[in-house]
């Protein structure tokens, strides 16, 4: 028993050896873009690349299982056999794919995924581009390295397991069923809420040093189940006919200056707080419920209020990039899956860094969560706070730390870390506001309402601390939902009101208050901040500023295969699934409302393809 066990523990571990050796093999083939980095940053790559590389591991280390558990009642002759040709096929497939991905990243500058493949349908032309001498260099690169793998486990691994069969079957059985469970672990990339993703191994606001640590294998496996050919989805106009009904919808931007400045300073210290899951219907001032968020109700008197903001879709995955990278979400996918689609979104983030400003990200939950650390890393951020930098004591919701925790944070955060590198950019999630919508606070009989006025207080105790110190004068926050929330319950998931958030700006940096009453979207947020700060980014395409004199009031929303149109004509939403209308208020003109829809989202996926 003890030698099978033996046998799968070294199976697991070696399979990380040999991943972990890629990391500095691939760092010295790119050496010159390694040249400036510190032994200490390389070291970073190989134990931040583990996460993954035991991922794998673990997916490799499953038919070795599954064969050893079959050895127990039959022996281990044939097996052994079988694991032989095992080891070798895996030994050429792996050699491969680290030969492949370590040649085309100098081109792509991301990781392999299945885009080689879209290549390989036309060999000869792939070939054609490839010098010769290259080909046969890692042709050969690829020969040793895939004899040397299978070398190590046919030498030092396979010899450990034993040929006879064991007379302790059941125990044995039993203990590689623990051995099978602990492997799930290491498949699923940990216990925590979130699974096995690219994200995970991000640790640098240096992308190649995230992508080193990337395991190339994991990258190519992960692709193929979101391959997909963006570009041609969607396809309801010609090309002419797109253009002509998305350009005055997305108007190109200008240096123009605005008709309404909101701040004293060009270059204040932001700090944009992402509600979780606030809808517009709990707020009193965007006309919601009374009595639910009396904080903010009575921050917004001294605030600029947008009493008619929406969100761009229904999870925070896509509202984080609507919000923080003015692009709209997709009703079928998210961006922020797709790390080597992600890195070319502009941002907030990267415009301010480049003015100068520092930019961190507070976050109580778990950061790598649908590719959170990737994406925000990939949007210019260069510090990154979630759960794991709280402790354990801290972190009493299912998702983290509470909103409380996270606030004394980040106010203790401004005034000893911030304030010495301003200006400075900081975006902050709370979490509380999300389901179980268990919270160390009861004022309120339903759950999310009760979760909502918790958040609340909190932002009230922080705004009022705040406010009573030096960094209060150059301070801009502004507070946006990621998305709505269906409530009340009666609202269908598709309906506008389902997407419906407030949007708060307030600090020592604004003017005076004002109350804007124009239809806005969550994606304008982008280009109408930077735009107050004299920044004009043309790459945020589908990102408005609201106050240019050719801003159109038009809403576009998406859910679950659908999206949602709204103007000064009313609103429509479309089913793609079915191909027909969910509602229509008024009739009238909801065609016209339909088209400008659907040329949005030919041209969202247009763009997403191309990326």
């Amino acid at each position: 028993m003890k030698k099978r066990v033996l046998f799968l523990v070294c199976v697991f571990f070696t399979w990380i050896l040999v991943f972990a050796i890629q990391k500095p093999l691939f760092l010295l083939y790119h050496h010159e873009l390694a040249g400036n980095h510190s032994f200490w940053e390389f070291l970073q790559v190989v134990l931040n690349g583990l996460k993954l590389d035991m991922t794998m591991a673990g997916y490799l280390t499953v038919i070795p299982l599954l064969l050893t558990i079959a050895s127990i009642w039959i022996g281990s002759k044939w097996i052994r056999t079988t694991l032989k040709v095992y080891f070798a096929i895996i030994a050429i497939i792996i050699a491969l794919i680290f030969t492949v991905d370590e040649a085309l990243y100098g081109y792509w500058k991301f990781r392999l995924d299945s885009t080689v493949f879209f290549y390989l349908e036309s060999p000869a032309n792939a070939m054609a581009s490839v010098p010769i001498l290259t080909f046969l260099v890692q042709f050969v690169v690829t020969i040793i390295y895939a004899v040397l793998i299978y070398w190590l486990f046919n030498r030092f691994v396979l010899p450990i397991l034993p040929k006879e069969s064991t007379t302790k079957k059941w125990q044995t059985l039993a203990v590689s069923i623990v051995l099978g469970g602990l492997m799930f672990i290491a498949i699923r990339g940990g216990v925590t809420t979130s699974t096995a993703n690219v994200g995970m191994v991000y640790f640098s606001k240096d992308q190649f040093l995230n992508h080193a640590a990337i395991n190339p294998c994991f990258s190519l496996l992960t692709s193929f189940s979101k391959q997909q050919d963006f570009s041609s989805q969607f396809q309801f106009f010609s090309e002419e006919k797109r253009e002509a009904l998305f350009s005055p919808l997305y108007p190109k931007h200008t240096a123009t200056p605005d008709s309404v400045s909101l701040l004293k300073t060009k270059q204040p210290n932001i700090l944009i707080v992402i509600l979780e899951g606030f809808s517009a219907n709990v707020v009193e001032v965007t006309g919601g419920e009374k009595g639910i968020t009396p904080n903010l109700n009575r921050l917004s008197k001294e605030s600029v209020l947008f009493r008619n903001m929406y969100a761009n879709s229904f999870r925070t995955d896509r509202g984080l990039v609507a919000a923080l990278n003015g692009y709209l979400a997709q009703p079928t996918t998210s961006i922020m899956k797709y790390p080597s689609k992600s890195q070319t979104l502009p941002s907030i983030a990267l415009s301010l860094r480049e003015k100068g400003y520092s930019t961190d990200v507070l976050y109580g939950g778990d950061i790598n969560f649908t590719n959170m650390r990737s994406f925000f890393y990939n949007s210019g951020y260069n510090r990154l706070t979630s759960d794991v930098d709280f402790p354990i004591s801290s972190r009493l919701s299912k998702w983290g730390a509470n909103d409380d925790v996270t606030f004394e944070h980040l106010y203790d955060d401004i005034l000893n870390v911030k304030e010495k590198q301003s200006p400075w950019f900081c975006t902050f999630l709370t979490l509380s506001s999300h389901e179980p919508f268990k919270v160390p606070y009861q004022r309120l009989d339903h759950p999310y309402l009760n979760s909502v006025a918790f958040t609340d207080s909190c932002i009230g105790n922080f705004v009022d601390k705040i406010k009573e110190t030096p960094a209060w004068k150059d301070l801009l926050i502004v507070f946006v939902s990621d998305h709505g929330f269906r409530y009340p319950e009666t609202l269908k998931e598709y309906e506008p009101g389902r997407y419906h958030i407030p949007c708060i700006w307030i600090g020592g940096a604004i003017k005076e208050p004002v109350v804007i009453n124009k239809l806005v979207n969550q994606t304008d947020i982008a280009a109408t901040l930077l735009k107050q700060l004299d920044i004009v980014n043309p790459a945020l395409t589908f990102s408005r500023d609201i106050f240019s004199p050719d801003y159109p009031e038009s809403i576009f929303y998406s859910f679950n295969n659908g999206f949602g149109v709204i103007d000064s004509t009313g609103a429509s939403v479309y089913d793609n699934t079915t191909n027909t209308p969910l509602m229509e208020q008024p009739q009238t003109g909801s065609n016209v409302r339909l088209e400008k829809g659907k040329a949005i989202l030919q041209t969202l996926y247009q763009d997403l393809g191309n990326r």
